[in-house]
């Protein structure tokens, strides 16, 4: 152990001088001569100096990197770099934080890795994990027998802690054998050295780690918080987050997508086959604002990138001018906090400074109609988001029963505790009236915010997206993955609403609103939770609903001239002034409006 051979030289090497060599292959291949400049510079302007080694110091980092200390993660993001900076030989961690160490730290957070180890493009999430994690090696045994058993809570021994919570299949044991074997990112950079023997990690199995809840907490709330962040970008400025109701708002934020790894009330932690069912699917950009962050290492402040050669001062570069707010205008549903959230699983750069509000019911009223006065022109891509409070079951008031007298009976459990719920939808077709089919791709996408943070990505084999419908309509309103309704009422259970097996539907008078996961019928226009293998249904009074627009200045103006259009055509019918006796003047305003002349009939003037 800790030694290998070469393929070309046959000779023996250490782990240090095999980490020495990768640490120069990445700095050489993965910055550019100013970044690698510049990284030296600030690890020189940080470094502590000890027996002639230089390293860093974990509030050395946490200062340089401005993570506030309200969040408590400081600690966190020194236990990931300490691992990290051992690459890759994670037996070895935790490191001390000297220059070839940083080095590895920095391709990692930044995925610059991928310039030189083409093969582990898909295993950071597994790298990151153990970086997390804690082990208890004590608990072989009994993770060994909680792979075959459903709940452990039964059994004798004093060590076990796991349970079952029926319906939340990310919280079963499930097989992790399957992630004992080396990481194939360190194999690939390992191969990247020509290195025959492998080295194997000398880790403690996967399968006996875990991420406590409280530390992934703190850590959610810091991607949160730094998800907007721009190459260079100053954490200082976003730190009025972190203050009053914000502050409780990030707290509850990251409490929703916690919940999508772990029952905390039964959990102690996050294992890793959670990690891999989850982050792929809901959570795919959960670690993206690492990037920005970590490339503070790569720009130096003692550096004047304005200076040429000659003496001369460039211009400054364009774009210095100041961008627009991250969100323009606040929603009831949206805030800053939930569009981080958004762009967990959304590119940010279609999110951030980006987004419009369109539709807001508590401004515009609640009905199709203003619905569709104010989202139907926009051109682009949109999110509807919904929120509201689920009704009891029986309902208590008439109005609660009246909606669920639409619906067939209730057969499927509440999908929790939490009475406040937020779903929402992806649609990147324009909005219009369906009258015999759904509209929609497979890009559209419908997600639950609160309590649970979940993901349902468009399947292919059904197209039931969207529908948007007005009487005479048997079932009027919007819905996303439910069959178009038929166009005329019809009597007994065909009455009803006819609901997908993963769905939401919004009632014509956005009164209330339904969700639904039947798992056991096996999915319809969007795929079955990966988490929640189980039936359950939500219905909900709605308590806000608002559509935002996605894109920039081009998509606004689009929808400005329509909107203006539609208003000259307006203000064109109010001004025709007909019955005052000058037939040909009345005609002649008609004809101005568009309403008779040509093909058309404008019917009798007598």
């Amino acid at each position: 152990m800790g030694q290998g051979q070469s393929g070309e030289s046959g000779k023996h090497v250490s782990t240090e001088q095999l980490s020495h060599e990768l640490a120069r292959k990445f700095a050489k291949r993965c910055f550019t001569p100013l970044e690698l400049y510049s990284f030296q510079d600030v690890f020189r302007g940080l470094s502590e100096q000890q027996d002639g080694l230089a390293y860093l110091k974990e509030d050395t980092i946490a200062r340089f990197l401005e993570i506030p200390d309200i969040l408590g993660a400081s600690s966190i993001i020194f236990q990931m770099v300490s691992y990290l900076g051992a690459f890759p030989f994670g037996q070895d961690a935790p490191v001390v934080l000297g220059f070839e160490q940083m080095i590895m730290v920095v391709v990692i957070m930044t995925e610059r890795y991928q310039r030189v180890l083409k093969k582990g493009h898909r295993d950071r999430t597994k790298l990151l994990f153990r970086s997390l994690a804690v082990f208890d090696r004590e608990s072989k045994a009994k993770d060994t027998t909680d792979e075959s058993q459903d709940n452990t809570n039964e059994s004798p021994e004093p060590q076990t802690t796991r349970s079952h919570a029926p319906g939340f299949a990310v919280d079963e044991a499930a097989n992790d054998e399957e992630d004992e074997d080396d990481d194939d990112l360190a194999l690939a950079a390992l191969e990247s050295l020509d290195v025959i023997e492998v080295f194997r990690h000398g880790d403690a199995p996967i399968a006996q780690a875990s991420i406590p809840s409280d530390n992934l907490k703190k850590l959610i709330m810091l991607l949160l918080l730094i998800a907007p962040l721009s190459s260079q970008e100053s954490l200082a400025q976003h730190t009025g987050r972190l203050t009053g109701e914000n502050l409780e708002g990030l707290r509850k934020t990251a409490d929703n997508i916690l919940a999508a790894f772990v029952n905390v009330e039964k959990f102690p932690g996050v294992k890793i086959h959670q990690f891999n069912t989850v982050i792929p699917i809901s959570l795919p950009f959960l670690f993206s604002g690492f990037n920005p962050l970590f490339e503070h290492f790569l720009f130096s402040k003692n550096i004047d990138f304005t200076k040429r050669k000659d003496g001369s001062t460039a211009p400054p570069p364009p774009g210095d001018e100041v961008p627009p707010p991250l969100l323009r205008q606040k929603g009831e549903i949206l805030d800053l906090n939930v569009l981080s959230q958004l762009s967990f699983f959304m590119p940010g750069d279609t999110l951030f400074h980006r987004l419009r509000l369109l539709y807001s019911g508590g401004e515009a009223g609640f009905s199709l109609g203003s619905f569709e006065t104010r989202v139907f022109n926009w051109r682009a891509p949109t999110i509807l988001l919904v929120a509201g409070n689920r009704i009891s079951d029986p309902p208590s008031g008439g109005q609660e029963r009246a909606f669920s007298d639409t619906l067939r009976p209730k057969r499927f459990p509440d999908s929790g505790k939490s009475d406040h719920v937020t779903f929402g939808v992806y649609v990147s077709q324009p909005w219009h009236q369906t009258h015999k089919g759904c509209f929609g791709n497979s890009e559209t996408v419908l997600f639950q915010l609160e309590p649970v943070h979940e993901v349902f990505h468009a399947s292919t084999m059904n197209t039931d997206y969207v529908s948007f419908t007005k009487p005479p309509s048997a079932r009027s309103g919007i819905a996303f993955g439910c069959p178009h309704p038929k166009a005329k009422q019809t009597s007994g259970l065909s009455s009803l609403a006819n609901l997908g097996p993963v769905s939401l539907m919004l009632d014509s008078s956005f009164e209330f609103g339904v969700f639904t996961h039947n798992y056991t019928s096996g999915g319809g226009a969007f795929h079955n939770s990966e988490t929640r293998r189980s039936d359950f249904q939500d219905r909900f009074e709605i308590e806000s609903l608002e559509v935002w627009g996605c894109g920039g200045d081009a998509e606004a103006e689009e929808q400005k001239k329509r909107w203006d259009w539609e208003e000259r055509e307006a203000e064109a019918r109010r001004k025709v002034n007909l019955g005052s006796g000058d037939i040909d003047a009345d005609r002649a305003l008609l004809e101005m409006a568009g309403l008779i002349g040509g093909n058309r009939s404008g019917g009798s003037m007598n």
